[in-house]
């Protein structure tokens, strides 16, 4: 959905407000509407709060609503910033996860923060946040708080597009918002790819994430081969969106292992990573999320968008 707005998902919190800053970029970016949704209190709070409206009419919309007001007023201070167009606010009803997948429905994608207000500090990725990510029906681009950023500008995916790609089942959806987000950007996409590594007795791996470097394999001349196939792939799966997108300038890394600590390494200075939400194969409808996505969601150092199969072409 091209014309479709990009819907920020707010709470009030710090880390809502940070995804409302990178939804507005984005909006500007690709040149549509901004949507700042706030999923109100569930119907019995928000029931006694309009009792209590009623009994103060001075100043029913705080009770109504608490988070309007200091979205307006951030909005307002934004006059020396660019807004889009058009900007509206929209108060939604229901559980959290189901209101923003309805509205989602919308979207060309929706922003969150990794976590909302009332969330645990030692949680990397809140409960709202996952289960948007996995429920969705549009890209959901999930920003980290603060305490996960690094800054890594000498990084070589530093301001790049970075997109996971298994080269037989990522869902094209996935790679159309890779190439068309850096494309609005004026940046390169970083195609990271994995390819199995050949079994190692004396080769200990002491975490899922670990990504194995050559000199780690075991020396039976398989590796440079494996690697050439999984570039070979790569090339032939990304032809047409390197027509489509002749301006996007492409690198390649095919690297040993499970691509997920690439990607998380990668995070710390990309502009933004990019995943598949689950296997194609299975049906569109699917609330499954892959391994390597939800890796990426909860260690990923900066923005990660979700995409999920949008047509039932693929």
């Amino acid at each position: 959905m091209r014309n479709a707005p990009v819907i920020a998902a707010v709470d009030g919190s710090d880390h809502s407000l940070a995804a409302l800053e990178w939804a507005r970029t984005a909006a500007l970016r690709h040149r549509t509407g901004l949507v700042v949704a706030h999923v109100l209190p569930d119907s019995s709070q928000l029931y006694a709060a309009r009792r209590s409206a009623l009994a103060d009419a001075s100043e029913p919309e705080q009770y109504a609503d608490p988070v309007a007001e200091q979205i307006r007023t951030l909005l307002a201070a934004a006059k020396n910033a660019d807004l889009p167009d058009e900007v509206r606010y929209e108060a939604l009803e229901g559980s959290v996860p189901e209101a923003l997948r309805v509205i989602g429905a919308e979207a060309r994608m929706l922003v969150m923060g990794s976590r909302g207000r009332g969330g645990f500090a030692a949680l990397l990725l809140g409960s709202n946040s996952r289960a948007v990510a996995t429920t969705a029906p549009c890209p959901v681009v999930v920003v980290p708080h603060a305490e996960r950023g690094v800054e890594a500008a000498s990084e070589p995916s530093a301001g790049r597009v970075v997109l996971g790609l298994h080269a037989a089942e990522t869902a094209d959806d996935v790679l159309d918002f890779a190439f068309a987000d850096a494309a609005a950007r004026g940046t390169t996409v970083q195609v990271v790819s994995a390819y199995a590594v050949p079994p190692a007795p004396a080769l200990v791996i002491d975490s899922p994430f670990t990504v194995i470097p050559p000199e780690g394999l075991a020396d039976d001349g398989d590796a440079v081969p494996a690697e050439r196939e999984m570039l070979r792939a790569q090339t032939e799966r990304l032809a047409p969106w390197r027509t489509r997108y002749p301006d996007v300038p492409v690198e390649q890394a095919a690297v040993p292992g499970d691509a997920a600590g690439r990607l998380v390494t990668a995070s710390r200075s990309a502009a933004l990573v990019v995943v598949g939400r689950h296997h194609p194969r299975r049906s569109v409808g699917s609330l499954m999320i892959g391994s390597v996505a939800h890796a990426v969601l909860h260690h990923a150092h900066g923005p990660v968008a979700v995409v999920p199969t949008l047509s039932d072409g693929v």
